[in-house]
């Protein structure tokens, strides 16, 4: 074949009058090619089009502000029941228990008693659910979540992440509506309604790095994909005050309004969703040529121009990268979701806060999750965009900072006691440095195999979200009855070693660079190229 232009475009044409040369600007990473092919190759492209940077506001940001808010809202809806269950359940039944305040820091029992801000009391709820009961509703929403990660994954990749993450969002909207009634109806009935709810968010992450390997450009990866993935801790922030300010209410009934808005907030977010997001930058009727040029000469040859790529599964999966990335997301699922899940019990039981305190200082730690985790992906790209690090090093040093930062302020909270200042600054800290993380491994997919980040998200974050079955139960079991210094020590102790553990495997077989396996065939064109 000859390589030429479909028309004559000025600088300022529509990016198809490039694109018979544009993905093959990187000749070198499949071969040799001559000089004068290569420079041929270049005169046809002019390089202001190609390399740089747009200024001002880009579709990619479009798409960037839709996936944090569409991540806010995903954990809007899997943690508010969370928050609703206390109202739900009869406080006096014959079913459930009572938490167990402990005798530890009886001081501290005797303060919160006698504390003029304590809440009141709170009436009871309407549902005979014990405390099994409770945990299996609960935990029923990642049955369905884990089982549609890696089928997730490979529909976004033959057809695209947009619609996938879309129509995903709105059937767990639509049940988040439906979850009073179901509850009405029957333990059983809400159950199903929460493994429906799993399924559909199963798709999110999946389908979420399949755009992203498409849209985000390398040097802004960090910057922007990591503000995609923040959303869902903002929405952790956000929900779990609003939860206890919508629960104390009667605005709607009181607990049913957690989920009359927050699926109808997912709604109105879909509908935005569908008009302004696309599946790829070709595909987008308005973007800029300037911009199209850019994201395409950025991702260049990593990621194929089809969308049905065939998953190289055997190389994928005895990848030492590949399997570095899973330990590291595992260890993370089960330090995040052992916080997230008994940080409110461990300050009502040992701490002794009252349960408004408690929701407030149960998201106040997310909220320094948001802040760190903003600070460290700007950070990561500005370190690549300078060459200060290769890619593989700064992905390393922020998974250190992420993981060894949290098990050594959780080791000081183990040891921390009945000092209330002091352990809930350490546990802050403890969730506040897990922000660095979106700056490290949850980008590293799209690092190592761009054309395949969504099915390594699926596998991967499937095995991290079965630690949200695992960890609340291996508390439950260490706990017990007996809910002691001894006991909790414990488990931040075993949290902390699994940071450690996850992290020493990372720092010696990660990597951020592009594995050989992630590009097609060597492309037939190449050799046969004719000027």
């Amino acid at each position: 074949m000859s390589w030429r232009r479909k028309h004559s475009p000025s600088a300022e044409g529509t990016f198809s009058d490039y694109q018979d040369t544009m993905p093959f600007r990187n000749d070198q990473e499949f071969g040799s090619t001559s000089t004068t092919e290569s420079s041929s190759i270049e005169t046809r492209i002019p390089d202001d089009i190609c390399t740089t940077k747009p200024d001002g506001w880009g579709t990619r940001h479009t798409l960037t502000v839709f996936g944090f808010f569409g991540f806010m809202v995903s954990y809007a809806m899997r943690v508010n029941l969370s928050m609703a269950i206390v109202a739900m359940v009869m406080t006096n039944s014959s079913s459930s228990s009572e938490v167990n305040i402990s005798n530890a820091c009886p001081s501290l029992l005797l303060d919160s008693i006698n504390h003029p801000f304590s809440s009141s009391p709170e009436s009871s709820g309407e549902f005979d659910w014990s405390t099994k009961d409770q945990g299996i509703i609960l935990g029923a929403f990642f049955w369905g979540y884990v089982i549609l990660q890696v089928p997730g994954g490979m529909l976004a990749e033959r057809i695209g992440g947009k619609w996938p993450f879309g129509i995903g969002m709105l059937v767990t909207a639509i049940f988040s509506l439906l979850t009073p009634l179901a509850a009405r109806t029957g333990k059983n009935v809400l159950i199903i309604c929460r493994i429906i709810q799993g399924l559909g968010e199963g798709v999110t992450n999946p389908a979420a790095h399949a755009l992203m390997a498409r849209w985000l450009p390398p040097l802004e990866r960090s910057r922007l994909g990591g503000f995609i993935y923040i959303g869902a801790q903002a929405g952790t922030v956000i929900t779990m005050p609003l939860c206890g300010y919508l629960i104390s209410s009667n605005f709607l009934g009181g607990w049913p309004s957690v989920f009359y808005i927050m699926g109808t907030l997912g709604i109105i977010w879909f509908i935005f969703w569908s008009f302004f997001v696309f599946d790829s930058p070709k595909d987008h009727p308005r973007i800029e040529a300037k911009e199209l040029s850019y994201i395409q000469h950025s991702i260049g040859l990593q990621m194929s121009q089809h969308k049905k790529v065939p998953t190289p599964w055997r190389k994928m999966l005895t990848s030492m990268p590949v399997i570095a990335i899973l330990i590291a997301q595992t260890g993370h699922g089960w330090g995040l979701y052992t916080l997230l899940t008994e940080l409110p019990t461990y300050l009502k039981t040992i701490l002794h806060f009252d349960m408004k305190s408690n929701g407030y200082l149960s998201a106040v730690p997310y909220l320094a999750m948001v802040l760190f985790s903003l600070a460290s992906t700007v950070i990561a790209d500005n370190l690549r965009e300078k060459n200060v690090f290769s890619n593989t090093i700064v992905r390393k040093i922020f998974l250190s900072i992420a993981h060894l930062g949290a098990a050594s302020f959780l080791i000081g909270a183990a040891y921390s006691g009945c000092d209330r200042l002091l352990a809930v600054t350490l546990i802050t800290l403890s969730i506040g440095v897990m922000g660095a993380f979106n700056a490290s491994v949850q980008m590293n997919h799209i690092d190592i195999a761009s054309n395949h980040a969504g099915v390594m998200m699926g596998v991967t974050n499937g095995f991290a979200n079965l630690m949200g079955i695992a960890a609340p139960y291996a508390a439950g079991v260490i706990i017990s009855d007996n809910s002691s210094l001894s006991n909790w020590r414990l488990i931040f102790l075993i949290a902390a070693a699994i940071f450690t553990a996850d992290t020493i495997f990372y720092l010696i077989f990660g990597s951020g660079e592009e594995q050989v396996w992630n590009r097609e065939s060597k492309p037939k064109e190449i050799s046969n190229i004719r000027v």
